[in-house]
């Protein structure tokens, strides 16, 4: 035993500096390696995971499309199972019996800016997932108070206003994509009732072409590197300082006025923090990246279920007059 510490003494001795570190590297990433391996198949009280390939494996399944990794991952494992993706670990709870847990789930057990942090370039600084619970409850208590059934009632006669106008243009017969067409109809009304007046009778084109860029900009990609610089996060960057700017005027106009309209954009002007932030307004940039969020939480949602309830319109045999 005395004899062999010498020996490896001078068997490390042979090596060069560059073949030692080359020999520790390598050492360390199969120690990784099988860490990893071990970790994926013995993960205790934790969801299986969902890898294969120890470190590229979830990324290189979440690259072939989210719903096949989903069908794949539940069929091998079940309900609730974890992909790791990059630096990230997603874990999918998929069903009835366990997708509760998520919406049920307490700030304390699931963080919402851990989950949804990555639409922070889309929403802008100061709003919603970049702020602290205590700023966010406030800012969705914002959210609420513009949408109460009272105040969505006044906003009904500019939903049927907006659907007559476009449903004229239609004509007696022909063929439309309903999702396209119910899409541009709910940024219509959304423009409207959400954005404001002005901006859906004066620059309604304009800001519907700089949201389609922030929309396009938001990828699969977007939700692990958010800040990566690609051609998509770029136009989207641009579109966001552009809708600032947009929405400043609006709004300084708005404050200046004595004229109260009837639109969510109207609430946030009035809107005040309550406990927090002094218990001053909302800035202009914190109004346009909570209209921002507000439009997305609901544009494709709303889109998707007006064209859905169109498809079946059309293939019930018990629809109305053609």
């Amino acid at each position: 035993m005395e004899d062999s510490l010498p020996a490896l003494t001078g068997a490390a001795g042979s090596f060069s500096p560059f073949q030692l570190a080359a020999l520790l590297g390598t050492f360390a990433l199969l120690s990784m390696f099988v860490a990893r391996v071990l970790s994926s198949k013995f993960p205790g009280s934790k969801p299986p995971v969902f890898e294969g390939v120890p470190f590229v494996g979830g990324l290189m399944k979440f690259a072939g499309g989210p719903w096949k990794l989903m069908e794949e991952g539940y069929a091998k494992l079940g309900d609730a199972f974890t992909v790791p993706v990059a630096h990230k670990r997603v874990t999918f709870l998929i069903g009835p019996d366990v997708a509760p847990h998520f919406y049920k789930a307490s700030d304390d057990e699931l963080s919402q800016t851990e989950v949804y942090n990555f639409n922070v370039p889309t929403f802008g600084r100061g709003v919603v997932y970049d702020v602290d619970q205590k700023t966010r409850t406030e800012q969705f208590r914002f959210f609420t108070e513009a949408l109460k059934k009272d105040r969505l009632a006044k906003y009904v006669p500019q939903f049927v206003a907006e659907a007559e106008s476009f449903f004229s243009r239609w004509g007696e017969s022909g063929v439309v994509d309903l999702k396209e067409e119910f899409s541009r109809l709910v940024a219509l009304t959304a423009a409207r009732t959400l954005l404001g007046r002005e901006i859906r009778v004066q620059l309604f084109d304009e800001v519907a072409d700089l949201l389609h860029d922030l929309d396009d900009g938001m990828r699969p990609i977007s939700v692990f590197f958010p800040y990566l610089p690609t051609s998509y996060h770029k136009k989207r960057d641009q579109a966001r300082v552009k809708l600032g700017q947009i929405f400043a005027k609006v709004i300084q106009a708005r404050r200046a006025s004595s004229v109260k309209e009837e639109d969510v954009l109207q609430q946030f002007c009035d809107a005040r923090y309550q406990n927090v932030c002094g218990g001053r307004q909302l800035t202009e940039d914190e109004i346009t990246g909570l209209l921002i969020a507000v439009l997305f939480a609901g544009q494709h949602t709303s889109s998707i279920t007006s064209a859905w309830t169109g498809y079946e319109m059309v293939a019930s045999k018990t629809r109305g007059p053609k």
